[in-house]
């Protein structure tokens, strides 16, 4: 996938990718589908005023789908390698926001490494007073995301929201953990690598439905860490691209009324969430 962020260096710069739905589109080969909150097509945008018309209005909004953080790369890739803890079966996880409560479904089958980083985050706390600091819902509906450990420090300013990993306290380096897909009918995840066969794609496990959770990165695939992103609709352009590992089962009605710097005043662990450091 080809480089759309800016220098992380460069203090000037925002520090998120920077990427239009249609560009994303063009530089991948797959099509812009813009769906309604309830799942239509907006025909309007692509029939009505034309194709060409849509890609000029989608491609005035930067759309923002990445973490700019660490540079290292993940070490090592998957389950029973990593030694990190992974998620064996479901769990069940209630964020407490300045809107309302959501629910979060975790799906340790088909994404038992990020899941069970998720959950892990979850119980040391990682997540409690963080900011959503990116909320895109214009001109279509498109993320929600938030969970970079840097905003709950106070004394951190906002232009920096969105550059921050997880650091592990015992070795104060950042944890980096590759990108997982599942796909129907394989045994194991696949890790390291997007799919971007179409062909691979519709076959996913876990796919950008509304809704879904996923992890948000840099455009290196093994560098997701602990932000994350809710999808406001189906978004299949990311399918292959960034990993979902679990949905909003409750309180999407709350996600929906979410705005930019609004906190995640606290994540907790309802039910599940056993997490194992070999296969699931």
């Amino acid at each position: 996938m080809p480089d759309f962020s800016p220098p992380c260096s460069d203090p000037s710069a925002d520090p998120s990718v920077l990427l239009s739905r249609d560009r994303f589109a063009a530089e991948s080969g797959h099509p812009v589908v813009t769906r309604g909150p309830q799942g239509s097509t907006r025909d309007r945008l692509r029939g009505v005023l034309g194709r060409s018309l849509c890609a000029g209005l989608l491609l005035l909004l930067p759309w923002v789908l990445s973490a700019c953080g660490a540079e290292p790369r993940a070490q090592t890739l998957g389950c029973g390698v990593s030694g990190a803890a992974c998620l064996s079966g479901t769990a069940l996880v209630r964020l407490q926001t300045a809107k309302g409560e959501v629910e979060i479904s975790l799906d340790g089958a088909a994404a038992p490494l990020t899941a069970g980083n998720f959950v892990d985050l979850v119980k040391r706390g990682a997540y409690n007073n963080t900011v959503f600091h990116r909320v895109v819902r214009e001109p279509v509906p498109f993320v929600v995301q938030g969970g970079d450990p840097l905003s709950a420090n106070p004394k951190v300013p906002a232009s920096q929201y969105g550059t921050g990993s997880f650091i592990e306290p015992s070795s104060g380096e950042a944890r980096l953990i590759p990108l997982e897909l599942t796909v129907k009918g394989e045994s194991e995840p696949r890790y390291g690598e997007p799919i971007t066969n179409p062909s691979l794609t519709r076959q996913l496990a876990l796919v950008h439905q509304r809704g879904a959770v996923a992890m948000a990165r840099s455009n290196d695939p093994n560098s997701a860490s602990a932000q994350f992103y809710v999808a406001l609709e189906a978004l299949p352009e990311l399918d292959g691209r960034y990993a979902v590992f679990g949905r909003v089962t409750k309180g999407m009605e709350v996600v929906d009324k979410i705005q930019q710097g609004d906190r995640l005043v606290k994540a907790t662990l309802v039910e599940g969430g056993t997490l194992v450091t070999d296969k699931p």
